[in-house]
């Protein structure tokens, strides 16, 4: 029997990791949200040493737990704000691959105890293997796209769809198999072939498609903690990973609406041939260049500006730059607002956290929905290092590889201004109608070069 202590602190534990979920939906209390998690977390930890007395292994328990924390705290704090994305990919496979293999040490127990164990402890054992596993080997996928140790595009080979269904139909028939007769080795292989399908499942999904799937592996992974929670016997674990499962699955359902396509078309688009990742080619078309002095004129005589921010803002960390530019506008009395496209740079929020870290007041920060009836009234539009997320041929062009996408109506505003490294497409791979649009120029060069000059030449209107 659980002593009441131990009931009611996890309880605490499973109040703090609910109230975080709802702090972390704004990026107000998002801040306040991760410190009550983590302290809901560490709750959890510390009772488990109090609560049991026969601890095995305690040293190198102890040791692991040190380690991990050292890599943690360094990888969290040396890591790029471009690089966020990948580290949260790595952390959401290391919790799959902890819960898979949790599980099998737990069926190891389970499979001499022969049929006085429950049926249903079974087989969300075998569920938390498989989903872990799938988890695990998906999230190093979609790293290596986005870390570019591997090719952004889609990859697929003739016997793909085949190699995934049979994997499919083993892990399911081999799951059964260990509810009616458990063994270790079972496990084994359906860890084995957990780890092929999450790869294969991952491999066919385009570069501008791979947020999604982190949400997606992510609702996986607190799944199989869920199922390893039951097994454990662990509320706790249980609540938590049900949390996580949930928040994902609708993470996952809302990204894939501001995609404006189906899950299933994300997942498998590229085995029939469509794919968010376009050739990729450099444009030839002429464009309209202009100058910081210009770009400067332009913003700080207009009495309406929208900023559009997207992953190029974050790679040449010029938040801090864009930050000053607007507060100067604000001072000679322009209102100036940023529109947020939900997928815009590589991990969901990634604009929210990369503006956040300069200070910028929340009441600025406008999402797609409330912000698109604005930009007709607007007098210009910066757009700052985003490009698929204001591609008119969402709307205009069927056929287009994000036709059908939701889109910021920046091509509605009275004049657009582009800050782009040159005209090499964006992450979906296709060419920007709105960069040769009548209204638009373009400010070519890095952009925190670019808006350190734009600074300096605003100062001196």
């Amino acid at each position: 029997m659980t002593p009441t202590w131990v009931q009611l602190a996890y309880l605490l534990a499973a109040v703090c990791f609910i109230v975080a979920l709802k702090a972390l939906s704004s990026p107000r209390t998002a801040r306040r949200g991760n410190l009550i998690g983590a302290a809901g977390a560490l709750i959890a930890c510390v009772v488990v040493f109090w609560e049991r007395d026969d601890l095995d292994h305690l040293g190198p328990i102890l040791i692991a737990i040190a380690v991990g924390a050292v890599a943690g705290a360094v990888g969290a704090r040396r890591v790029k704000m471009t690089q966020m994305p990948q580290l949260v990919a790595l952390f959401n496979g290391v919790g799959g691959g902890a819960a898979a293999l949790v599980a099998l040490l737990e069926l190891n127990d389970l499979a001499p105890l022969g049929s006085s164990v429950e049926e249903f402890t079974l087989a969300a054992t075998a569920f938390t293997i498989a989903v872990g596993a799938i988890s695990f080997a998906g999230s190093l996928v979609t790293f290596a796209k986005l870390q570019e140790l591997m090719t952004g595009r889609p990859v697929v080979f003739n016997g793909l769809p085949i190699a995934f269904g049979v994997s499919l139909l083993l892990i399911i028939a081999l799951s059964v198999v260990i509810v009616v007769d458990a063994a270790l080795w079972l496990g084994v292989v359906v860890c084995v072939l957990g780890l092929v399908l999450g790869a294969l499942l991952v491999l066919p999904v385009g570069g501008a498609d791979v947020p999604i799937v982190i949400s997606l592996l992510n609702a996986f992974t607190g799944l199989s903690v869920a199922a390893g929670g039951y097994v454990l016997e662990n509320t706790l674990l249980l609540v938590g990973g049900t949390l996580v499962g949930a928040s994902g699955t609708f993470l996952t359902k809302l990204m894939a609406n501001a995609m404006g396509r189906s899950l299933p078309n994300i997942l498998f688009g590229a085995l029939k041939g469509g794919s968010t990742l376009g050739a990729g080619e450099v444009s030839d078309r002429p464009v309209k260049s202009t100058s910081p002095d210009d770009v400067a004129i332009v913003l700080g005589y207009a009495e309406r500006v929208i900023i559009v921010p997207g992953y190029g803002l974050a790679v040449a960390q010029a938040q801090h730059a864009l930050r000053e530019l607007v507060d100067l506008l604000g001072d000679r009395g322009v209102r100036v607002d940023y529109a947020i496209h939900p997928v815009a740079g590589r991990m969901p929020g990634h604009m929210n956290v990369l503006l956040a870290e300069a200070h910028v007041p929340y009441e600025q920060l406008r999402e797609m929905d409330t912000i698109n009836g604005d930009f007709k009234h607007a007098d210009v539009v910066l757009v700052v290092g985003a490009n698929d997320v204001v591609n008119p041929a969402a709307r205009t062009t069927p056929g287009a590889p994000i036709y059908g996408m939701p889109i910021l109506n920046a091509d509605e505003a009275r004049q657009i201004v582009f800050m782009k490294r040159s005209m090499r497409p964006g992450f979906a791979g296709i060419e920007n109608d709105l960069l040769f649009d009548p209204k638009t120029t373009l400010l070519f060069g890095d952009a925190k070069d670019s808006m350190g000059s734009l600074v300096n030449a605003v100062k001196s209107l």
